[in-house]
C-alpha cells in the first residue's frame, strides 16, 4: 500500500464491544492512578492505560475517563501518582473501578512527598508526576506527567488481561515469563 493509498477514516468502523474485546486481548499491569483535589480530599480509579513515553525528561501517561472526580482533582492540583499494584492488591483495583463511596477510608494511604495519595500496602511501586500535558479524545483524557519522584519496594505485579486478573510468574527459561491465573 501507498502513501497515497492510505486515507484516514472520518468515523470509526468497530464497536464500542469490538474495541473491549480486542484490548480485553491485550495483559497489563493493573494501576490506581490518584491525586488531591484543591482542599487535599484524595480522589482515585482503577486505570491499566498507563505507558511510558519518554525516558528524557522521564514521562509517563495515563488516560482517565471525562467527568471523573479523579481527572479532576488531577486538573486541580496539576499533578497525580501512579500506584502500580502489587499480586495481592486484586480487591483494591476492584475497590477503585468503581463506584464505591469512601474509597479511601477501605484501604491503608498516606501522603507522598509531593502530598498525592500514595496506597503504600497495596502498590509496590509509584510513581509521583506533576502534569505536563493533556489531549482529550472521545470520552477520555490523555494526561502526561513528568515523573517527580519513584518509590518502589520488592513484590509482584498484577495483571488484567482476558477480563481476569493474573500474577507475573518469572519462569525458569532466560528471557520468558509465564502468568498464573486467578479468575473467581
Amino acid at each position: 500500500m501507498t502513501a497515497d493509498e492510505l486515507r484516514v477514516l472520518d468515523e470509526p468502523i468497530a464497536s464500542a464491544g469490538e474495541h473491549r474485546a480486542l484490548m480485553s486481548r491485550f495483559p497489563t499491569g493493573v494501576a490506581v492512578v490518584t491525586a488531591a483535589d484543591t482542599v487535599g480530599r484524595p480522589h482515585g480509579m482503577t486505570c491499566s492505560s498507563v505507558a511510558s513515553v519518554t525516558l528524557c525528561p522521564p514521562t509517563i501517561l495515563v488516560c482517565l475517563r471525562v467527568g471523573s472526580a479523579t481527572l479532576r482533582a488531577v486538573h486541580e492540583g496539576g499533578a497525580f501518582a501512579v500506584n502500580l499494584l502489587d499480586a495481592e492488591a486484586r480487591a483494591t483495583a476492584e475497590l477503585f473501578s468503581g463506584p464505591v463511596p469512601d474509597r479511601f477510608a477501605r484501604v491503608r494511604w498516606i501522603r507522598s512527598h509531593a502530598g498525592l495519595p500514595w496506597l503504600v500496602d497495596d502498590a509496590l511501586a509509584m510513581a509521583e508526576c506533576r502534569l505536563s500535558r493533556v489531549i482529550p479524545d472521545g470520552d477520555h483524557e490523555v494526561l502526561f506527567g513528568r515523573l517527580l519522584r519513584v518509590t518502589e519496594k520488592p513484590g509482584t505485579p498484577l495483571l488484567y488481561g482476558m477480563r481476569s486478573y493474573s500474577v507475573w510468574r518469572p519462569s525458569s527459561l532466560a528471557g520468558s515469563a509465564g502468568m498464573e491465573d486467578m479468575s473467581a
